[in-house]
């Protein structure tokens, strides 16, 4: 199965929702404390179309707003019975480590590293560098082998970038705002980040191609706090994510936010 082979490589691996924020901190707990309450929690992003944003009515929606409401159903049986707290980038493990949440669905994507702080559950959408461009004669990887491609400075893409298309002509900037100018201006032939992330960059800005390569791979995955007291929770979310696989729904989800299939 493609999933083991995955992770046995160790690569990195639409209902408006109302988000209720937590007014104080309540301790990540164990299953059983989770169904005594009757609320899950759950850290999220709230700006990161078309994985978990606000739409035009202010509600929270995305594939792992689904997922987290999905869960809610899993655990308690009520897609309500949930608590959303937007966060960070900075801040999706610690809200976790600091039992500030139970679970964090908010773009994670599996390492080493971060294994060793977390735990993570079997992934729900494999991630990974892909390219945009409103170029027409660009298509295919090939196409870009000598061109100029922005990347956001010190970010993982830089590398994979690099080792990819060696002969590629790469520009740094410091902002997706300045990625689209670099392109608008024609400065930049394309720009190179996160597929998941191009997809929102797609929508909102439709002259622009993703085009379907896929530079890396890295696997999202819901981020579990450690500890044996937890085992039962990451194994109800791991059986909820293999039946969803399995039943078709994540690719059905995935593809209902225009995100690109594996």
């Amino acid at each position: 199965m493609f999933k083991q082979k995955f992770f046995s490589l160790g690569l990195a691996i639409g209902l408006a929702v109302t988000s209720v924020l937590a007014t104080t901190p309540v301790p990540s707990a164990e299953l059983e404390e989770i169904e005594q309450r009757g609320k899950l929690i759950v850290a999220v992003k709230d700006n990161l179309r078309p994985l978990g944003f606000r739409g035009e009515d202010g509600n929270l929606q995305g594939l792992e707003i689904d997922i987290a409401r999905h869960l809610a159903v899993e655990l308690l049986g009520d897609p309500d019975a949930l608590v959303l707290q937007p966060v960070t980038n900075l801040d999706r493990l610690k809200v976790v480590l600091d039992g500030k949440v139970d679970l964090t669905i908010a773009r994670v994507g599996f390492t080493e590293s971060r294994a060793r702080l977390v735990d993570f559950s079997d992934y729900y959408y494999l991630d990974g560098t892909g390219l945009v461009t409103k170029d027409a004669s660009i298509n295919e990887l090939e196409d870009v082998a000598t061109r100029k491609i922005a990347v956001i400075n010190d970010s993982n893409t830089v590398a994979v970038v690099k080792d990819t298309l060696p002969n590629s002509e790469l520009v740094g900037v410091d902002s997706y705002q300045e990625a689209l100018t670099l392109l608008e201006k024609g400065a930049a032939d394309a720009f190179a980040a996160d597929k998941t992330v191009l997809t929102g960059w797609v929508q909102e800005y439709p002259q622009y191609r993703l085009l379907s390569a896929r530079l890396s791979g890295t696997a999202l995955c819901v981020v579990i706090p450690k500890g044996l007291q937890h085992n039962s929770l990451h194994r109800k979310v791991n059986e909820a994510i293999a039946r969803w696989e399995a039943e078709g729904w994540l690719a059905e989800r995935a593809a209902a936010w225009g995100l690109p299939s594996e």
